[in-house]
């Protein structure tokens, strides 16, 4: 990068392409995953688990069906970054803990919510034309393909 002593401050946040948290990926690829073969596990050995993450993420779960703390398998604890102006530094805090059921926090996470078929069907046969230069095949849609 040039100069980097004078860009040092740039934020890039508002502009085109800049990256963002890839929460879906985080929670299906990863965090799904971990719970069930980690988590199975501890479960199996009767273990409670812990499950540290940041505010942004677990706010992009589905609603977790909480329970109190003694009937709790999983404690969830959530943290975010707090600017402290006295020191120029963020601060990470703790912001809740939420105590949920295994099975029941699992099954939440990993469920899908299947949409309208039509407006699935519709967009893949707005990319086959697209494809296709914008015409549709001679005789078929996908519609009746399948």
């Amino acid at each position: 990068m040039q100069d980097p002593k004078n860009r040092a401050g740039m934020n890039w946040k508002n502009q085109k392409f800049w990256p963002g948290p890839d929460y879906l990926s985080s929670s299906r690829k990863r965090l799904a995953p971990q719970l069930i073969f980690k988590g199975g596990i501890l479960h199996t050995w009767k273990k409670r688990t812990a499950v540290a993450l940041d505010a942004g993420f677990f706010a992009t779960l589905p609603e977790l069906k909480q329970v109190t703390p003694a009937k709790a398998e999983i404690a969830w604890l959530v943290y975010d970054l707090e600017f402290n102006a006295k020191t120029n530094l963020n601060i990470l805090k703790k912001k809740q803990t939420v105590y949920t059921e295994f099975h029941a926090s699992l099954e939440q996470i990993t469920k899908s919510e299947a949409g309208d078929v039509k407006g699935f069907m519709a967009v893949l046969q707005e990319k086959l034309d697209e494809k296709l230069n914008g015409t549709p095949p001679d005789n078929q849609t996908i519609d009746q393909i399948l």
